[in-house]
């Protein structure tokens, strides 16, 4: 009867043991995964807003009916200094990501906050931009803004290409945000879950 017993004890173990081992090379799969999703959307958003950066620089036009450059309007502006931190940012954290280096709570939340941030900027350097670009081809009548792309139509299709991969660039920006939000939310818990529990375990050591 012991036996029988010392057996099955030993079946259930193994069994759990293999179950495990199975958890922990799904989560080592799953997270291997995030990883080199991860690699390549950094990489990619860094040759998208290089890319927006530099069409929007080199954007300028002349001819009989004047000139105009990117220069001439601050959003137009803005969005080549978005499109750079953006640029800048992801390089610095891609070096990051790819180190071999364990995740720590301090690091997730960095990296959860600055995604954050960083969204919100191109976001609203496209936000911006669009508004701009719609004055810019209807112009506006109340205020004797005529329309500029009759005139500079070169001009004008250069900024749809740069406002079209900074858009892009922020869908890229939102995946990096879920993909951090999910490493951060899934393996921490929020400080204020936190002080909860150690309040609890406090609570229940005084009891």
């Amino acid at each position: 009867m012991e036996k029988g017993i010392g057996v099955e004890l030993a079946t259930r173990s193994s069994i759990e043991m293999r179950n495990s081992v199975d958890d922990d090379e799904d989560l080592d799969c799953k997270v291997s995964f995030l990883r080199i999703v991860e690699t390549f959307l950094r990489l990619f958003t860094i040759g998208l807003c290089v890319t927006a950066l530099v069409i929007m620089l080199k954007n300028s036009e002349e001819n009989e009916y004047g000139s105009v450059a990117y220069s001439d309007l601050g959003a137009f502006r803005y969005l080549v200094h978005a499109n750079g931190i953006c640029a800048g940012y992801s390089l610095f954290s891609v070096v990051i990501v790819v180190m071999p280096r364990p995740s720590t709570m301090p690091r997730a939340w960095a990296f959860f906050l600055l995604d954050q941030v960083l969204t919100y900027i191109i976001l609203a350097a496209g936000a911006v931009l669009s508004e701009v670009l719609y004055l810019t081809e209807k112009g506006l009548p109340t205020a004797a803004w005529s329309s500029v792309c009759g005139s500079f139509g070169s001009f004008c299709h250069k900024i749809k290409a740069s406002l079209a991969i900074t858009f892009v660039a922020v869908i890229c920006y939102i995946l990096l945000s879920l993909i951090s939000s999910y490493r951060l939310f899934s393996k921490y818990d929020s400080p204020s879950s936190q002080v909860n529990n150690s309040n609890k375990d406090i609570a229940a050591f005084n009891g």
